[in-house]
């Protein structure tokens, strides 16, 4: 068994919390971490764009980062949310435990 980050993108704290909360209280991740106040500057639809969003960090089990994505493309606001999943190849194994225990079971 393995476990990942997904790194998801927000339009404000208030769409992190929703979309955080839907993903812990449904057991898709063990926890989410919402830091605000990140700058981005990207190119949409042909435009450069530049505003501030909130990043929703999700600790998970790898086997679920397919539902977890697709449960944050029912539940975000934007037309294509970020959502990038990065395996975690080490580290307190603990708490890696802790994340496969609080995760819904397949």
């Amino acid at each position: 068994m393995s476990e990942s980050f997904i790194y998801i993108t927000c339009a404000d704290e208030f769409e992190a919390e929703t979309v955080g909360s839907m993903l812990v209280e449904r057991r898709l991740a063990a926890c989410v971490n919402i830091l605000p106040g990140m700058k981005s500057i990207y190119w949409w639809q042909g435009k450069l764009e530049r505003g501030k969003e909130v990043v929703l960090i999700a600790k998970t089990r790898t086997e679920l980062v397919d539902t977890l994505t697709e449960a944050v493309k029912g539940a975000h606001g934007y037309e294509v949310p970020c959502v990038v999943a990065m395996p975690i190849s080490g580290g307190n194994q603990d708490f890696l435990a802790w994340i496969r225990s609080e995760t819904a079971k397949s």
